[in-house]
Formats: structure tokens, C-alpha cells, sequence
């Protein structure tokens, strides 16, 4: 086994003492990495420079072994501005110093509008990369090989029906494919399996998922909502939303501004919004299908 030079124990040491401080200014004091806090370092209180205190300790720790350290984020869009701001920061430091150290980030449409707003150079930090509907053969693949792997099969009736039902979208793909293994009593998954499946998936969905985001509108960003439901999934003209609202389109703004802010539309071209997530005209017309007065 190589031996390491004299001075990597105390690099990593440090890194640990450093998080170890960081994790007593936040409150999160629940683990204990077994280093004594390391004071000066990552719990001044100011997010921004704790957070590149903690990456430059870590970062240079494990440099000295050829390692590198990656955050992966989920629903990146809704961290909180301070948190958001000090992790660009820090991932812009480590470009620059070449620190081994790397954002994955995951969320909505509009996670990029996000990242530009808290920090204007984020457009040119960090490498975008769209993930749309899944093209048929994948979808197919991500319902039928897993199952394959398990002893359980679709026939090929039921794995239309649900691959119609989820339209390529991933997380549908999981609700519909998580509820035929609930439901259906049999290995061979047949297509009264695979119908029940996406009623019981679909019911799910509108309570948790869809509801939710409806949840998080004004009774105005709702008219606003409901008045894209007429273009599907389509992005919606401002103008047309506008008319079908009975108001001018310079009254859009603060609807417009709030909506994206709550991530629920965004802006694919100028003049136009869309939903961030497939399905919620269809949501609309299921539960509120008015556009009101």
C-alpha cells in the first residue's frame, strides 16, 4: 500500500475540523466526524465565506490524493438565495484555483433564469444540459428491463398503456410503474393491471404532486394558470393569456414575475410561458377547469 507524504493526515484533518466548525454554526451537530472544531475556519456566520473556507480546506485535502469532492443538488431552483449565492461563489473559486471540486445540479426549466439572477456570471460557470421525454425505446426499457430483473414481465398491451399514460416523462414513468407492482397480483402484468395502475397513479399524482403546485398560487396566478390551460403543454402566448384573462397584456407583469419566482412557469422564448411540468393542463381540466371572472 503507497504511504502518503507527511502532510496529507493533517490536510484531511483540517478539512474535517473545518466542516466540524461549519456544522456547529448551522445547528447541524447531530454527527460527529471526531476532530475538535477548528476555530477561524468555516464559522464566521457568513454563509458566502464559511462555505469557500470549507471547499479550499477539502478541496486541497483531497487534491493531495487525486480525489475530488462533487455536490449533487436536487430541485436546485429552490434553495434559498444565500445558500444558492455562496455555492456559485465557491464553484467559481474552485474554476479559478482549479480545485478539484464540482456542482451537479438538478431542478425545473427554469433553474437557469435562477442561477443567472443570484449571480450574473452563473451563465457562463456552469454547463446546461436539458433532459426532456424520454424517447420511446428508453421509456419502454426503464418500465420493462427492471421488472425483467425481478422475474415480472408486461405484456405488451399493458406496457402501451402505461408508456401512453406517462408520454416519456421520468417521474411519471416511476408513479404509473411503482403502482402496477402494488396493484397487480400477478408477474405478468396485463392491461387491466396497467389501466388500474394509471388511475391509481394519476390520483396520486393530483393530490401530491399537481396540488401541490397549485397550492403555491394566488387566486390571480391561478387565472393566469388556467388561462395556458387552452394550449396544452405548449408554451402560451402573453397576448393570448392576456385576452382569455380580459386584460391588457402590460397587466401581466407581477403574475407573470411571481409565477416564475414560485417555479411553476417559465420563459422558453420572449412572449411566451410555459408550464415547468408536463401534464398540469391536463391537471386543470380534471379539477379546475374555469378561468373565473
Amino acid at each position: 500500500m503507497p504511504r502518503h507524504s507527511g502532510d496529507e493526515p493533517s490536510a484531511l484533518k483540517r478539512a474535517l475540523q473545518t466542516i466540524s466548525a461549519f456544522n456547529a454554526t448551522v445547528g447541524a451537530t447531530q454527527v460527529s466526524l471526531g476532530v475538535e472544531l477548528s476555530p477561524g475556519r468555516g464559522d464566521s456566520g457568513d454563509t458566502e465565506l464559511d462555505v469557500l473556507e470549507l471547499v479550499e480546506d477539502l478541496a486541497s485535502a483531497l487534491e493531495k490524493t487525486g480525489r475530488a469532492f462533487a455536490l449533487f443538488i436536487d430541485e436546485m431552483q429552490d434553495l434559498d438565495e444565500e445558500t444558492l449565492g455562496a455555492l456559485i461563489a465557491a464553484q467559481h473559486a474552485a474554476n479559478q484555483r482549479e480545485w478539484p471540486f464540482f456542482i451537479i445540479g438538478a431542478g425545473l426549466p427554469n433553474l437557469p433564469r435562477v442561477l443567472t439572477e443570484t449571480r450574473s456570471y452563473a451563465e457562463r460557470l456552469f454547463n446546461y444540459r436539458q433532459i426532456g421525454q424520454l424517447k420511446p425505446s428508453e421509456a419502454s426499457s426503464a418500465l420493462s428491463e427492471p421488472a425483467l430483473r425481478l422475474g415480472a414481465s408486461y405484456t405488451p398491451e399493458a406496457l402501451q398503456t402505461i408508456l401512453e399514460a406517462a408520454g416519456g416523462y421520468p417521474y411519471f414513468l416511476q408513479e404509473y410503474g411503482q403502482a402496477v407492482w402494488n396493484i397487480a397480483p400477478h408477474k405478468v402484468f396485463t392491461v387491466d393491471d396497467a389501466v388500474a395502475a394509471v388511475q391509481f397513479g394519476l390520483e396520486h399524482l393530483d393530490a401530491g404532486f399537481f396540488r401541490a403546485r397549485w397550492d403555491r398560487a394566488t387566486p390571480s396566478e391561478r387565472r393566469f394558470l388556467q388561462a395556458m390551460a387552452d394550449d396544452q403543454d405548449a408554451p402560451s402566448s402573453t397576448a393570448d393569456i392576456a385576452r382569455r384573462m380580459s386584460l391588457r397584456p402590460t397587466s401581466l407583469g407581477p403574475y407573470r414575475a411571481q409565477l416564475m419566482n414560485k417555479g411553476l412557469i417559465y420563459a422558453p422564448e420572449h412572449g411566451q410561458v410555459a408550464y415547468t411540468v408536463p401534464g398540469m393542463a391536463a391537471y386543470l381540466a380534471r379539477h379546475h377547469p374555469e378561468v373565473g371572472d
